[in-house]
């Protein structure tokens, strides 16, 4: 907001820039959760109309004005029904997890991207910054999707990894959750906590990336 006020033209460059790279990263992550859901018997998504490369599905119109004002926002999740699948725990368990997994394997192919074309010169500088977006905002909606707080998929599918006694405890912040997300994100605790995990597996997948390219 502050930079909207300062210089709205650069504000808007950048928003130019960063919005194809959230859409991208946002419809990678619900679809993932959809084709999970879909594969494993519940028909909701499909029946929606979730099952699409499209993203205005995906959108939340709130979610995505309080990410353009304030830099955090949400996407609409994919309804799921347990109840289609024969195994409910271990099969949500697997759908919240597909999420994740897909902004890590998108960020992955968005870096290997960047490495090829980059010191060929192939793309305009603008091009590598928007892949640099795709990459950045990938890595950190699978990282921010990975705490364990019932709001986000970690909160869903840790538990089915967890002994009994800390898997209740886990369910037990279903009410609180997002209370406790909101407070970590408006108190900027969260950055606190993601900041060194995401500059760990960025590293990481540098160091994979490089094998490869």
């Amino acid at each position: 907001m502050t930079e909207l006020l300062g210089d709205p033209a650069a504000f808007l460059q950048r928003l130019v820039l960063q919005v194809p790279a959230l859409l991208i990263a946002v419809t990678v992550h619900e679809l993932a959760h959809a084709l999970v859901a879909d594969r494993l018997g519940d028909p909701t998504a499909r029946s929606l109309g979730r099952l699409t490369l499209n993203p205005l599905p995906h959108i939340d119109p709130l979610g995505a004005l309080a990410f353009v004002l304030a830099g955090f926002g949400w996407a609409k999740p994919v309804p799921v029904n347990a109840q289609y699948f024969r195994k409910p725990l271990r099969d949500m368990s697997r759908v919240a997890a597909a999420g994740p997994i897909a902004n890590f394997l998108a960020a992955f192919a968005a870096l290997l991207l960047l490495l090829a074309l980059k010191p060929a010169g192939l793309l305009p500088e603008a091009a590598l910054r928007a892949l640099s977006y795709v990459y950045t905002y990938n890595l950190v909606l699978g990282i921010f999707n990975l705490i364990p707080l019932p709001p986000l998929d970690g909160g869903h599918f840790l538990p089915y990894l967890l002994p009994r006694g800390l898997a209740g405890a886990l369910h037990g912040l279903d009410r609180y959750g997002m209370l406790l997300l909101l407070a970590l994100v408006f108190t900027g605790v969260i950055q606190w906590i993601l900041g060194p995990v995401f500059v760990w597996a960025s590293r990481l997948m540098v160091m994979l990336a490089r094998l490869i390219v």
